[in-house]
C-alpha cells in the first residue's frame, strides 16, 4: 500500500499561485509515476499533470501547459504542483495519485493505484 497525503490548498485570487504538495508513504520503492487530477463540482475527474518517477519526464493538460509545473524529489518521497496565472475555472478539488504498474506519466486516471484524499483549490475572480 501507498498512502498519499496532500497539503497546499486554499483560497487565491485569479493571477495568484499556490503550490500544491503530495507526501507518500508506505511501499514508496512501488510507484512508477506520479500525477495530479482535479475535480469541479457536477464535472468529471480530470488530469492535470504527471511525472515518471524515474527520469522525471512530466505530462501536462493543454489547459495548464505553461502555468503549472510538476516537480518530484525521490528522496523525500514527496510530488509538487506549482501553479501559477491561476484562473476561476482551475478552482477543484485536487487530488494526487501514484502508478505502481504502468509508469508512463498516464493522463487516465484508471492507470493510477492510489489516491489521496484531496486539497480544495478556489481560485475568485
Amino acid at each position: 500500500q501507498v498512502h498519499l497525503v496532500e497539503s497546499g490548498g486554499g483560497l487565491v485570487q485569479a493571477g495568484g499561485s499556490l503550490r500544491l504538495a503530495c507526501a507518500a508513504a508506505g511501499r514508496t520503492w512501488s510507484i512508477l509515476a506520479m500525477g495530479w487530477f482535479r475535480q469541479a463540482p457536477g464535472k468529471e475527474r480530470e488530469f492535470v499533470a504527471a511525472v515518471r518517477w524515474s527520469g522525471g519526464n512530466t505530462y501536462y493538460a493543454d489547459s495548464v501547459k505553461d502555468r503549472f509545473t510538476i516537480s518530484r524529489d525521490n528522496a523525500k518521497n514527496m510530488v509538487y504542483l506549482q501553479m501559477s496565472s491561476l484562473k476561476p475555472e482551475d478552482s477543484a478539488v485536487y487530488y494526487c495519485a501514484a502508478d505502481r504498474d504502468y509508469g508512463l506519466g498516464s493522463e487516465v486516471a484508471g492507470e493510477y493505484d492510489y489516491w489521496g484524499q484531496g486539497t480544495q483549490v478556489t481560485v475568485s475572480s
